[in-house]
């Protein structure tokens, strides 16, 4: 028995303590991420936002938390019941196991693999699922059409951000998100791949499902979509899965195009502060321009966002796959990841 301990009983403790480790300081981001966005919209609305619930409205992700918390869940008669529970547990868990190859440091992540673009990227398109079980299993015309619309919409969008994320390997020659990050010592890839990063952010906005594009939600003519029945804690684990997708993508454009930890200039001052200070720095820059765009812009109609996505990007992502392999080819430029 002390053998057995031994050999796992000690890797697996401090493996979910640094899951543990993980998983709380992201919890607590997704929550009171959605009293910052409450406040920046507010502030760009030229109100105050939430202010009520504790000193200057800290208190309020708490408040509605406990509020979710102690309502009922209501099923609907005429839905599937284990899939409609099951769909935004499928979303939620999905945002969080996809932190497992994020590294916040040099050294600092929980699995180190050689693939994790690859699986990063097959984990976000998994994403869908959620929605296609939650929009089927509520029964209900408004959920099943939000529910299509995502579906396409997210198929749509990934098509353009696979592309993008191939010619971000193409200049680092590896898929260890470590090594993607290390490649970028000498100059972040928001510099000589500054379209395909927009591209790529504007990307995440869709997969997200956020303005200016989250139809799938569109009120005006779906009333809610997908999540039209949920409620209580089903209804929070959606909006937690959500807000989480928020945080992991902006965490994927910080790694492929912002240098991830790395800090912008190697001056001493810069170089002082620890690099997953940088990491979190970079990441709230991202969903800062997350928010922004929701106050500021009106929804796409539908024939748009595809347009967009099929007419506009895919072909601008192919391109500049095709101008990225050739400049590499051309100037000889043999890919360095340190």
């Amino acid at each position: 028995m002390v053998e057995i301990w031994d050999n796992y009983g000690l890797p697996m403790v401090w493996m979910i303590l640094k899951i543990i480790a993980i998983v709380f300081p992201i919890m607590l981001s997704v929550a009171y991420l959605t009293l910052a966005e409450r406040k920046v919209i507010g502030a760009m609305h030229l109100r105050k936002g939430p202010n009520v619930v504790g000193p200057f409205g800290l208190f309020q992700p708490l408040a509605d938390g406990l509020k979710l918390f102690l309502k009922e869940t209501i099923i609907p008669s005429g839905a599937n019941r284990g899939v409609f529970i099951l769909a935004p547990c499928v979303t939620f868990v999905l945002a969080l196991i996809a932190w497992a190859v994020i590294p916040f440091d040099k050294g600092m992540v929980l699995s180190n693999i050689n693939v994790g673009i690859l699986y990063l990227f097959a984990i976000s398109s998994l994403g869908v699922y959620g929605i296609l079980m939650a929009g089927w299993a509520s029964n209900s015309r408004y959920a099943f059409l939000g529910a299509m619309r995502s579906a396409a919409q997210m198929i749509s969008y990934e098509v353009s951000m696979g592309l993008i994320i191939i010619t971000v390997l193409l200049c680092v020659g590896s898929l260890n998100l470590s090594d993607i990050v290390m490649a970028q010592r000498e100059m972040w890839f928001i510099v000589p791949l500054f379209p395909m990063g927009v591209i790529f952010f504007v990307s995440t906005l869709a997969e997200t499902n956020r303005h200016p594009f989250d139809l799938p939600e569109a009120e005006a003519e779906l009333v809610a979509g997908y999540n039209v029945e949920y409620s209580a804690m089903t209804f929070a684990l959606f909006f937690l899965g959500e807000y989480a997708n928020m945080i992991l993508m902006s965490a994927m454009t910080s790694v492929l195009f912002l240098g991830g930890w790395l800090p912008p200039f190697n001056a001493i001052p810069f170089t002082w502060i620890p690099g997953p200070v940088w990491f979190a720095l970079k990441i709230a820059f991202c969903l800062f321009i997350f928010i922004w765009v929701r106050a500021t812009f009106p929804r796409y109609r539908y024939d748009q966002l595809m347009r967009l996505g099929w007419k506009i990007f895919l072909p601008l992502s192919l391109a500049a796959v095709a101008i990225v392999s050739g400049i590499l080819v051309a100037f000889n430029l043999t890919p360095n990841h340190g």
